[in-house]
């Protein structure tokens, strides 16, 4: 049985200092009415006084000593990689709802387990992969429905951009960095919005770098039972790119900047046929703000009945994204980047 919530917004306690939490995440918190940021914890104080300073919350040493408090309800999980299962699992096991930066995990069992774990405790369980909220892709998939394109025949997806600085975390393999989880992700998730989660990795290449361990590129084709299938790539030695494209038997629908627009951008969909192109202007969104608002209203449901209405749905996708990404790390030709790369 999930703890209760108050009447007032959700309390959400923030465990780790990261770039996206700063820039996007915790934004979105305090600016959505449901939602505000008590407390924030980091490993390095004079990190957690900082971010405490610029989102008017309280700065707190350590995570457990965050997870010990009462005035907390749900926790943002935004520590590297290869931490997110030990510290989302103590959260749930404190009571508290999660919402977590993707991965969710680094190994689609942990995923799982993760998943399991809500359910028993009827808690809410999330991973911030933002891009799904935005009507951008809900437009689209209608689009796709009412055969705008024909038969849906095949999907383009890809999500690069230029190197890291040296000491950024997405360099240590220890830490489950690489480009793989962290960029791959999108367009893999991408796939199976469009074509369900029913796909399989057919072949897969991954680019390895020698200096750090990690892999810094790589691709995928992805195959449906139903004929279709998918081609991903995904990469930090690349110019910026994030976009994607359906292959229809009567037309080719794209988009461009597709998993990082700015809350100001109005996203712009091309519709192309032989003798004819539409281009249909959006309204912008703030996608980080969608799936905090998706995260806050999710729990006030399982606080309300005692359990998550829309586990069941979320979690068959989240360990079956797990399970793809695992696949193509284990079936991937191993290439090496060139000196410098």
């Amino acid at each position: 049985m999930s703890t209760s919530t108050p009447p007032g917004p959700l309390r959400v306690g923030v465990l780790g200092a990261s770039s996206i939490a700063a820039r996007r995440t915790l934004p979105a918190l305090r600016e959505v009415p449901d939602t505000a940021v008590t407390a924030i914890a980091s490993r390095e104080p004079e990190k957690a006084r900082r971010f405490a300073a610029d989102f008017d919350c309280e700065a707190v040493h350590g995570y457990a000593q965050l997870l010990d408090r009462d005035d907390i309800d749900a926790v943002y999980v935004s520590v590297p990689n290869a931490l997110h299962f030990s510290w989302a699992r103590a959260a749930l096991e404190a009571g508290k709802h999660v919402l977590a930066e993707k991965p969710l995990t680094t190994e689609a069992a942990d995923t799982a387990a993760l998943a399991r774990l809500a359910h028993e405790r009827g808690l809410v369980l999330r991973e911030n992969i933002a891009f799904v909220h935005h009507g951008l892709h809900r437009r689209v998939a209608a689009l796709v429905a009412e055969g705008r394109l024909g038969e849906l025949r095949h999907v383009e997806a890809a999500f690069c951009f230029p190197p890291l600085p040296a000491h950024d975390v997405r360099y240590r393999s220890e830490l489950g960095g690489g480009a793989l989880l962290d960029a791959g992700i999108y367009p893999v998730r991408l796939a199976q919005y469009f074509l369900g989660d029913d796909l399989s990795v057919a072949g897969a290449v991954l680019h390895d770098d020698p200096a750090s361990g990690v892999d810094v590129a790589g691709g995928a084709v992805l195959a449906a039972s139903t004929g279709q299938f998918a081609t991903v790539n995904f990469g930090f030695v690349h110019t910026y790119g994030a976009r994607y494209t359906l292959w229809g038997s009567a037309a080719r629908l794209s988009v461009d900047r597709a998993f990082t627009p700015a809350p100001t951008a109005a996203p712009v969909v091309r519709i192309e046929e032989q003798d004819h192109t539409e281009e249909i202007v959006l309204p912008a969104e703030h996608q980080f703000a969608g799936s905090v608002a998706a995260f806050a209203a999710a729990v006030r449901r399982a606080a309300a009945t005692g359990t998550d209405p829309d586990h069941e749905g979320w979690a068959a996708t989240t360990v079956r994204t797990a399970e793809l990404l695992e696949a193509v790390k284990k079936s991937a030709v191993r290439v090496t980047a060139a000196e410098g790369v």
